[in-house]
């Protein structure tokens, strides 16, 4: 049965690769986030472990293409490893429910372990099943045309290519929105299992709707894996050549060639040929190792910024759809408007120096990647070293007062009801302040614990002047873009503080409440029970990543009045200014891996594209590895200085690549393919002749 002239069963398969990439695509947009918050590891284990996931699911191809080709036949191995696949994804799922150990009911899982175990497990059969999947949902597809529908399936790939991009697209787009989403049983938590689930869904439908279509597609045999014969061809001919390594033996022009007593010339003209391009692949894993950065440092990079697109609100995994949204506008600009343009232009523009230049784009964005964390990094707070201390004043009375930091270590006004910023003090040194206010003067002896922050809180109530130590317990800027908000109560009399749906229980005058976290980016409802009056006013926007203090200054009639003091100033650099990172990738990728596989095709006969496609997908494996060295081994406590060296490696590997192309010479492997054809015709003519001869020769006897 055929539609649009096109074979039916195609449809199926484009559909099950449209789910199969939404359900990779969307665990993996989540993941890293996940292990930073949900499993409470730091931002390196997180990258490693995220790198050493995408590595696995691009060596396990290889093996899924020896699974097809040698034994199983495409269509088992997809439906067997699909089923793989779908029960990892649940795994994952049920990993990430907390209320799994949560027996406290606190909202965070008090057996960690029990859920590291459980989406390790996971994760392995994921990688096992995309990576089985991934060589074969192609080639099984290509298999479906007649031999004279070139045309119809040349426009079959690049219909799967857009199905790949479309639904790793949606699936950015969707699953960290469902992550956002706040769910569980006994306590309202990030909903992590939600944003498995529905991958776990998708990958479920994609293997009902390929089995669907089961009756009408075409599978071909399984005809034994030119990979294994190539592998065998040149261990024979290593083999062969140290067996004959002594003076007396002839050499010969090529060491494949001694592969030539138990392998036929067409074998190994064509081995020479892919070994000529797995060649040129050898430096291409650096680029990789850049581009598959987008999900883990990129990522942890855009939860430091302010990601608040006026009515929107953006996820700091949602930057990831950029690339997909740009690939999708760029392949079709500069197939039709780009290249032409620089034909025009009468310049030469390779395969290989598109690579080349592909290479120098990924490390410039790595540059731009480096100038934002440098802007970002400025807006950080710096917090005390074990031998320093951190003060801060707040002054709550109605007169201005001086502080003099003694012996000698500088002095500060505070106007009424303001607050300065965070002051640094060697420990040892500060001793103690000399306050003045109105017309009153006091002096404090002060005994800081190192490494901490204090605030102090100070008030001239008529009779004294009274001093109030506060203890700040923030030693980082608060994650995920959330906020931390805690009140002073500067009334005579106790009160009762809820903010939101937060309870901040009662404090009594002068004193100060905990920290408690809120999303970030909304306004809140603050509430204050006063012996018997209820007072409420609405917050200002905290916007991300800040900590505030709130002081209750007056609550009567219905009315409350409150002052702000900033601990922890917001994220201030926007999460747009990752674009340009995103823009300069994606023109990378576009001229990169595009052309690259392209290139790989042209370069080698047809039945070896599983050997290229295989080495392709390898470089993507060996780049993720090469992340986890270079992030390991450099010891760099500067984010924006791992960037700048990833793009340094880049930018030596690209110059070394562009060397090794101005030596390629191009070959068309059809010329070689048709001559070996010419031979073999010959040989057969001949063998013809000779028997012909032969058998004149006997006639006559």
């Amino acid at each position: 049965p055929s539609c649009f002239g096109y074979p039916l069963s195609i449809f199926f398969i484009i559909i099950n690769e449209f789910c199969e990439r939404f359900s990779y695509y969307g665990m993996r947009a989540v993941l890293v986030l996940y292990f930073k918050y949900f499993l409470q590891w730091n931002d390196n284990l997180s990258t490693a472990i995220y790198h050493t996931f995408v590595a696995l699911c691009y060596l396990t191809p290889i093996l899924g293409a020896i699974i097809a080709d040698s034994w199983l036949g495409k269509f088992k191995t997809i439906v067997s490893l699909s089923i793989v696949y779908t029960i990892g994804q649940a795994v994952m799922s049920v990993s990430s429910i907390n209320d799994l150990t949560d027996q406290t009911q606190d909202g965070s899982p008090d057996n960690i372990p029990v859920h590291i175990a459980l989406s390790m497990v996971g994760l392995i059969l994921i990688a096992l099943g995309t990576g089985g999947i991934k060589p074969c949902v192609s080639a099984f597809g290509g298999d479906q045309f007649e031999e004279d529908q070139d045309k119809q399936r040349s426009r079959f790939f690049s219909i799967f290519y857009l199905s790949i991009n479309a639904g790793s697209l949606l699936s950015t787009i969707i699953t960290p929105i469902l992550r956002a989403q706040e769910c569980g049983i006994h306590s309202k938590q990030r909903c992590y299992p939600l944003a498995f689930g529905v991958p776990a869904a998708l990958m479920a439908i994609a293997l009902v709707v390929f089995i669907a279509g089961s009756g009408m597609y075409k599978k071909v045999k399984p005809q034994g894996n030119i990979m294994v014969q190539v592998s065998k061809c040149i261990g024979f001919a290593i083999k062969n050549r140290f067996r004959h390594r002594s003076k007396e033996f002839p050499k010969r022009e090529h060491w494949l060639d001694w592969a030539s007593e138990k392998y036929d010339k067409r074998l190994i003209a064509q081995t020479k040929m892919v070994l000529k391009v797995l060649f040129l692949y050898i430096p291409l894993p650096m680029f990789w190792a850049l581009f598959d950065q987008q999900g883990s440092r990129w990522t942890l990079q855009a939860t430091t910024m302010d990601g608040n697109f006026g009515a929107i609100q953006i996820q700091p995994d949602q930057m990831q759809t950029v690339n997909p949204i740009l690939i999708i506008v760029m392949v079709p600009v500069v197939d039709a408007v780009i290249y032409p343009l620089i034909k025009k232009c009468k310049i030469n523009f390779t395969p290989l120096r598109k690579i080349t230049v592909g290479m120098f784009l990924a490390s410039l964005a790595f540059v731009a990647a480096a100038l934002v964390q440098v802007q970002i990094d400025k807006t950080l707070p710096v917090f005390p070293t074990a031998e320093q201390s951190q003060i801060k004043i707040i002054n709550l009375g109605t007169d201005n007062a001086s502080i003099k930091f003694e012996p000698a270590l500088g002095h500060v006004d505070v106007m009424s009801m303001e607050s300065t910023g965070y002051m640094t003090f060697e420990t040892s040194q500060l001793q103690s302040l000399s306050i003045t206010s109105g017309n009153k003067t006091k002096l404090d002896i002060i005994k800081l614990p190192g490494g901490k922050r204090h605030t102090l809180a100070v008030k001239n109530n008529n009779t004294d002047i009274v001093v109030k130590q506060l203890l700040d317990n923030v030693t980082s800027k608060p994650e995920e873009g959330n906020n931390l908000i805690r009140f002073i109560n500067n009334l005579p009399d106790p009160i009762n503080v809820t903010m939101g749906e937060t309870s901040f229980g009662n404090l009594a005058s002068l004193s100060d409440s905990n920290y408690e976290l809120f999303p970030g980016g909304r306004q809140d409802n603050i509430t204050v029970v006063r012996n018997s009056t209820t007072c409420s006013c609405t917050s200002k926007a905290f916007g991300f990543g800040s900590a505030y203090t709130i002081v209750i200054n007056e609550c009567s009639r219905g009315d409350l009045t409150v002052t702000y003091s900033e601990d922890i100033s917001p994220n201030t650099v926007h999460m747009a200014w990752q674009i340009p990172q995103y823009f300069i990738l994606t023109c990378a990728e576009v001229v990169f891996s595009v052309t690259g596989l392209e290139f790989s095709y042209s370069q080698a006969p047809s039945n070896m594209k599983a050997v290229l496609q295989a080495g392709w997908l390898l470089t993507v494996a060996v780049g993720n590895i090469i992340v986890l060295i270079v992030a390991g081994a450099s010891k760099l406590s500067e984010q924006w200085a791992e960037y700048v060296l990833f793009a340094a490696l880049l930018l030596a590997v690209c110059i070394i690549f562009a060397v090794m192309a101005y030596f390629y010479t191009y070959v068309d492997p059809n010329e070689i393919e048709a001559q070996f054809d010419e031979e073999e015709k010959n040989q057969v003519k001949k063998d013809a002749d000779l028997y012909e001869k032969k058998a004149e020769a006997d006639s006559q006897m």
